[in-house]
């Protein structure tokens, strides 16, 4: 438990101390008691401040961590009322920030996700490739074996929903809670307006994507021990459906009406109008047919089937663009958005 301080302590001695001072992680804390000891110990001398952000945990988890807990990178956190793991994130994103953290990751306390795997999370952020980058479980498909058939169903149908919702077309595994920032991204999110409770991860990418931040996956693998997840992938992907399809209404009213206009802004539109109006003019003739036993004329089966075709390429057509325009140039290079020395 008390391994990794020693080694933090050497690292902060040496030159790379300052790279290593530029790496922050933050770990939302409740009911994780068992394991958060085990998730401090885990994090390597990379990392140069850790904040644990007690929410409200009912097992005092933050009195628990000042109590047993040695490692002088660790700040405990608190907050007066239960925020959700969105809320403990911002909070931990916060006072990152404030302490002149370049890249903030953040990592569960319930021992799932592996605390040697931040140095591949960080690279592609400090090597100006990302701005964000989450981990993807379903990249090794010879590991998804150790995933509940039931979660692994949940989180394809959900990865689904984010991909239109968010505009990250090339992205898995959307509930996935490990993840990296880099400082100048995170700066610029609406900490107030995230979501704070389960549709946290979800939420980020549609923000991210109306920033034009650009996302990587990481791969890395499933792990499940004797941890007890609040997460019903049942209950939440019929929740977060009405969350999907809000978010999805502003990221398209915002980039292709608000902001920018293109071919796309009028292919959807048209597309959905076309295809509309052919599948209830084809309806309303077949009722029709259907009563009086009259067989329908040629012509007007083509005066709805072709609308309905049109329509369909035309909304084909604005999802190939929607997919070519997943952002590629990183937000934190931009001279806009780079933070003063």
């Amino acid at each position: 438990m008390n391994a990794p301080a020693p080694q933090a302590m050497n690292a902060l001695d040496q030159p790379a101390a300052k790279e290593a001072a530029l790496i922050a992680v933050v770990i939302p804390s409740y009911k994780v008691t068992r394991h958060i000891l085990g998730v401090i110990a885990g994090v390597g001398p990379e990392v140069g401040r850790i904040y644990v952000v007690d929410d409200t945990c009912p097992d005092h988890s933050g009195d628990y961590v000042r109590a047993n807990c040695r490692d002088p990178r660790v700040t405990v956190l608190d907050h007066a009322e239960n925020q959700g793991v969105g809320g403990a994130v911002m909070t931990g994103y916060r006072a990152a920030i404030a302490d002149g953290a370049r890249v903030i990751v953040k990592i569960d306390g319930d021992g799932q996700m592996d605390g040697s795997l931040i140095p591949s999370f960080v690279a592609p952020i400090l090597a100006g490739e990302a701005d964000y980058t989450k981990g993807n479980r379903f990249f090794n498909l010879e590991r998804l074996g150790a995933m509940p058939p039931m979660r692994l169903f949940g989180n394809a149908v959900l990865s689904l929903m984010t991909k239109l919702s968010s505009g990250y077309w090339d992205l898995f595994d959307p509930t996935n809670g490990y993840t990296a920032i880099h400082a100048d991204a995170a700066r610029f999110l609406p900490f107030d307006k995230i979501s704070k409770r389960y549709f946290f991860e979800s939420d980020m990418l549609f923000r991210l994507n109306i920033l034009g931040a650009v996302v990587v996956d990481v791969p890395m693998d499933a792990v499940y021990g004797d941890e007890v997840s609040n997460l019903k992938i049942s209950k939440v992907v019929t929740e977060f459906f009405t969350k999907h399809v809000r978010n999805f209404g502003k990221r398209i009213f915002y980039n292709y009406y608000l902001r920018n206009m293109s071919l796309a802004s009028l292919e959807l539109p048209l597309g959905v109008l076309l295809a509309g109006f052919g599948t209830v003019y084809g309806i309303a003739h077949w009722i029709a047919s259907a009563r009086s036993n009259v067989e329908t004329p040629a012509g007007t089966v083509m005066l709805a089937a072709l609308p309905v075709i049109m329509g369909v390429q035309l909304i084909l057509a604005f999802l190939a663009y929607d997919i070519a325009a997943v952002p590629r140039r990183p937000l934190h290079k931009k001279t806009l958005f780079r933070s003063t020395p």
